[in-house]
């Protein structure tokens, strides 16, 4: 099999593939072969249909297939061994007709090239890395969220915003008293929680004491979620579809979190480290926000650095014509009408993409095997602990991991987030990432700017 490749002035090139007999018949006919052993052909037995028979029946369809497959690798390899920058996909140059008869083929594909950059990254290029300022606000409602986190609960002498309310909830007749029979809803175990439902019906039980009744509304205090009035009833989510009346919740029992204290006790299990004043509490929640919002300024910078590198590199020659016959001949519902506008709104990430592939190759970037397994294991662990196994075990992590590599999609998803990853930290270590602290609205306004 003989590939070469024939380069024009607009960006793109010819690859012409010829292909001999003796490049694919023997393929042809290990298929052939393969179709007598495993399929049921009408007038013989499965496994004893001759090859001649075989190759009259299913020859050419075949032979079609084996010539296709080996001639588009063919020329997916030349284009890998050779590092040719392809845009989009191969494209088919006309579609050739296989017969039986015929022994040698020439194919040819279409291919855009990508322009080849001289993209130097240094200190003289300023990328702005936004910091989040963490106010004395932020660090008192972490706090408050901490200390209701490892508060105990207790008993109450009357409902507040914040309690949790047990008791017997009864379904009301239109007149207002408690309906009777095999139909009506009643739930001895009913538990809400004041401030998770709507504000007023909320607004009812504020300040009841136990054996009270309170007169109200779970369709209207649960917005119409079927699956959450349902638990609330403690009826089916079918059943709960249809509720729309008023109910009576004669509490029994009002609970709420008393927060925890400022004590070494309460440091020690926010942090598992020991702590010993309420100053070195308050700087470890300092970092503890700061890390959690660390994130958010990476994300920003990616944004800012895609655009300040395709602003100063983009300036580059594409295959537009080509570009819009792949997109025409691969996108659905893009067609020759709209391709300039689809074209015009995806130029940019061709762009950088070809930049982006500079810097990667430039600086071997290329995600490795630890890389990925790293990322995929510290993926599971934060999974398993929004679960509350904190103390997963490695076996466990490992597990995990190993499932959501193995997952086609979602790994390829991890070595692209990885690849992403090494990428911006590579950029950022490289330019002048000029460090500013702002405000968390200063940030917002920015992030939505670039978004």
């Amino acid at each position: 099999m003989n590939v070469t490749l024939e380069k024009k002035d607009d960006g793109t090139g010819i690859i012409t593939v010829n292909i001999e007999e003796k490049d694919y018949a023997q393929k042809v006919t290990d298929n052939l072969k393969h179709i007598g052993r495993t399929h049921t052909i009408p007038g013989f037995r499965k496994g004893h249909v001759s090859i001649d028979q075989l190759r009259r029946r299913f020859g050419r369809d075949v032979k079609s297939d084996v010539i296709n497959h080996e001639v588009i690798e063919a020329a997916l390899n030349y284009i890998r061994e050779n590092k040719i920058n392809c845009l989009g996909e191969i494209l088919p140059v006309e579609v050739k007709e296989i017969n039986l008869t015929d022994a040698d083929y020439t194919f040819q594909y279409e291919v855009g090239i990508g322009p080849k950059l001289d993209i130097e990254l240094n200190k003289d290029i300023t990328i702005p890395f936004y910091n989040i300022e963490v106010t004395d606000e932020m660090i008192n409602e972490q706090d408050e969220d901490l200390r209701r986190r490892f508060g105990k609960q207790e008993q109450n002498d009357e409902v507040t915003a914040d309690a949790f309310v047990k008791g017997t909830i009864m379904e009301l007749n239109a007149d207002g008293t408690v309906k009777e029979g095999e139909n009506a809803i009643q739930n001895n175990n009913g538990m809400l929680l004041v401030n998770h439902i709507a504000k007023e019906e909320a607004d009812k039980f504020i300040g009841k004491k136990v054996g009270e009744k309170v007169i109200f509304n779970p369709a209207k205090a649960t917005n119409g979620n079927t699956n959450e009035l349902a638990s609330l009833l403690g009826i089916s989510a079918e059943a709960a579809a249809g509720v729309e009346g008023d109910f009576e919740f004669n509490i029994a029992e009002i609970m709420v979190i008393k927060p925890a204290e400022h004590n070494e006790e309460f440091y020690k299990m926010v942090f598992q480290k020991e702590i010993k004043s309420e100053e070195e509490y308050k700087e470890e929640l300092k970092k503890f926000i700061a890390a959690q919002l660390a994130p958010n300024s990476q994300i920003l910078f990616d944004m800012t650095a895609e655009k300040v590198l395709v602003e100063k590199y983009g300036n580059m020659e594409l295959p537009a014509n080509f570009l819009k016959k792949w997109l025409v001949s691969r996108q659905d519902g893009v067609t020759e009408e709209t391709v300039d506008e689809e074209y015009t709104r995806m130029e940019p990430a061709i762009k950088w993409q070809l930049i982006r592939d500079v810097i990667a190759e430039k600086n071997e970037l290329a995600p490795t095997k630890e890389d990925v397994e790293s990322y995929a294991k510290n993926y599971a662990r934060r999974q398993l602990m929004q679960y509350g196994m904190v103390d997963a075990d490695d076996e466990m992590v490992d597990g995990f991991a190993k499932r959501f590599l193995e997952d086609k999609n979602f790994g390829r998803q991890i070595v692209e987030q990885v690849a992403a990853r090494k990428l911006f930290m590579c950029i950022r270590s490289l330019v002048n990432a000029e460090e500013k602290t702002i405000s968390l609205d200063e940030f917002k306004t920015l992030a939505n700017a670039e978004k």
